[in-house]
Parts: structure tokens; C-alpha cells; sequence
């Protein structure tokens, strides 16, 4: 098959990483974690636990990280998954690269990302959720959209769908890979990947009453109509 490179565009707390651990247990995929993420930090200055290791880890030159994203896929393997935080994408950035990728988004119900959000970095604002910016992407150059809760309760289903959008056959190791850290995940992994190192497979969400502070509800409802714009296009189980 012809190579795919696949930019999955996601907002933090989304099952992102789980989502990357479905693609990594396909034999002819390469997965990254976040590559404009030092970028990000060493511009924004915003203040994420680790931020300084992250910027002296990771290549933080965003043209230099284009040119790697856009060349020949790694270990010689035909796919070449992305896994992007929306948000990560600043409006100094090119976009001139962005066509040599296909597309898709991975959304989560705003009162349970912003819930888990919070728990890590206090200080999040709307721009920190990447909603407005996948928004962006997505009304520019389009895409499959998965919604975080829809694959977590019917994970064949939806991955079965994406890959026949995207042009990829479906491999039922997808649904399952061994627990623990992986040497693909960001330096930040122990920072904010506790829960999905304890995983084997998706895992359909525990409900719990899960309340945004009344400091955080204008992010929510900033939120709220974003979310539910790229719902609307999201794949059905």
C-alpha cells in the first residue's frame, strides 16, 4: 500500500494516548507522541509540569519537526501516525506541510475533558483545550472526527470506520496492546500518562458527577459550542 501519514489532531484528556497505543500495535505503523510540543512550550511559556525537560528533549525548531513529519516514515514502515495536540498548532507555524498529511479528530464531551484538564494544569484557558484551533482545522481541511466516548464503548466499530476513511485496512490488533510505558511516549509521560500505562485495550468511561468550578464555567461554555460543531461530523458506532 502507499504510505499514509496520518495526523490525528486531539485536545489533552481526549484517550489520545490510547489512541496512539492502538495504532503502535500495527506492525506497519510509526507512532509519535506530540511533536510540536517543545515548540509550543519554548513560545507560549506556558507553564505545563516539566515544560523545561520537554524543551530540551524534543526538537523545539517547528520547520525542522514539518520536514521530519513530511519525510521517509521510520524502521520503514508505510504508516506514519501523528498524534497532535490541537493546540500545538500556533498561528506562527506553517501550514504549507499540512497537505502532504491526512486528517482526522478526536474529540471528548467538554465537562469531562475540561474535569480531567484541571486536575493537572489549574490554570487552563479556552486556547488550552485545542477545541478552537481543531475547529479550525477541521473547517479548513476536513476529516474523519471521533469522539472519545464512541470509541472508548465501541472500539471496533469506530476504528473499523476511520480506517476505511482514511484508506487503511482495520487489523484487530487494534483493540489491544500490552500495559506500560513505550519508548514512542513523550519525555511529559509521567506527567499525564498514569492512567493509560495501566491499560491493555479501551476501556468505556467511568460516569461520575464530574463538575467544572464555577471559575472555569466561561471556558466551558466557550467550549461547549465547539464541541458540539465537530459532534455533529463525528463517526457513528
Amino acid at each position: 500500500m502507499a504510505a499514509l501519514y496520518l495526523a490525528m489532531w486531539s485536545g489533552p484528556r481526549n484517550l489520545s494516548t490510547a489512541l496512539m497505543r492502538s495504532f503502535g500495535s500495527r506492525p506497519d505503523a510509526f507512532v509519535c507522541d506530540e511533536p510540536l510540543y517543545a515548540h509550543y512550550l519554548k513560545v507560549t511559556g506556558r507553564p505545563h509540569p516539566g515544560a523545561d525537560e520537554v524543551i530540551a528533549d524534543q526538537d523545539n525548531d517547528w520547520e525542522s519537526v514539518a520536514n521530519w513529519l513530511t519525510g521517509p516514515i521510520p524502521n520503514g514502515r508505510s504508516v506514519f501516525y501523528q498524534k497532535h495536540m490541537a493546540h500545538h498548532l500556533l498561528d506562527r507555524v506553517g501550514r504549507d506541510w499540512l497537505t502532504g498529511l491526512t486528517h482526522a479528530f478526536l474529540i471528548r464531551n467538554p465537562t469531562d475533558m475540561l474535569t480531567s484538564l484541571l486536575k493537572v494544569f489549574p490554570e487552563a484557558v479556552l486556547l488550552d483545550t485545542g477545541l478552537p484551533q481543531q475547529v479550525a482545522i477541521f473547517d479548513e481541511i476536513g476529516g474523519p472526527v471521533i469522539d472519545s466516548r464512541d470509541l472508548a464503548e465501541h472500539p471496533e466499530p469506530i476504528l473499523r470506520q476511520l480506517c476505511e476513511r482514511i484508506g487503511l485496512d482495520f487489523q484487530p490488533s487494534m483493540l489491544e496492546w500490552p500495559p506500560g510505558p513505550r519508548d514512542t511516549d513523550g519525555i511529559w509521560s509521567r506527567h499525564w500518562y498514569a492512567r493509560v500505562e495501566d491499560t491493555t485495550g479501551f476501556v468505556p468511561f467511568r460516569d461520575h458527577d464530574r463538575v467544572v468550578p464555577d471559575d472555569k464555567q466561561d471556558v466551558y461554555e466557550a467550549c461547549l459550542p465547539l464541541y458540539e460543531h465537530l459532534y455533529s461530523h463525528r463517526l457513528k458506532p
